[in-house]
């Protein structure tokens, strides 16, 4: 069993290791301990949800996104963690060298994906349609994770095509649960502490 949880958590490619014994929930602003184990538990992961987890740079959405990871991949759940830029330049080499499809249904079987640095940089129309092509083959079959600084109505001028973009934001927004972050840059605060200080303004 360790075996494969091991292998589950290195499937995730995530960036960050953390666990729910992690969060200081006393910095905690507007969500509480409660509401966030409930998030952990994943009734929405079930239900084939979307989270969109927005906030300011440095507020702690990697973080919180890399905690519910490492808690579906103990609940054995498969978590595949992309920042989205990364995922742009993987489909757009694996269109080229005719592996989409199968790339594709590969990125479709994960129980949730994750989109760290969610429209941080416009999306060309071909990259819309291909990242609206992904989507619609996870839709109302597994979840999806976004972590952004923008805030939701702020999207759709972030997509080149607005049709595009609306069918996108319609995949998305209507099945999303939201947690909304807000403070200053905890690497900015926990600096002038200790190095390794891990504590995360939430709310």
């Amino acid at each position: 069993a360790q075996q494969r949880l091991q292998r589950r958590i290195k499937q995730a490619q995530l960036t960050t290791t953390a666990s729910l014994a992690d969060i200081d929930f006393q910095v905690a602003r507007g969500l509480s301990k409660s509401k966030f184990l409930e998030l952990a538990q994943g009734q929405w992961l079930h239900q084939h949800l979307q989270l969109i987890i927005v906030g300011p740079t440095g507020v702690g959405k990697t973080f919180l996104a890399s905690v519910l990871a490492d808690a579906f991949c103990q609940q054995g759940h498969s978590v595949r963690y992309f920042r989205t830029a990364d995922l742009l330049l993987e489909l757009k080499l694996a269109k080229a060298d005719g592996s989409f499809p199968k790339w594709k249904r590969q990125l479709a079987a994960f129980n949730l994906l994750i989109l760290d640095d969610w429209l941080r940089d416009p999306l060309l129309q071909e990259q819309a349609r291909d990242l609206l092509d992904l989507l619609d083959e996870r839709y109302r079959k597994a979840a999806c994770l976004f972590a952004t600084q923008l805030p939701v109505p702020q999207w759709h001028q972030q997509i080149q095509d607005p049709t595009l973009a609306d069918a996108m934001l319609d995949r998305i927004v209507h099945d999303a649960l939201r947690l909304s972050l807000k403070g200053e840059s905890m690497r900015k605060l926990t600096s002038s502490v200790q190095p390794d200080a891990t504590e995360y303004a939430i709310a």
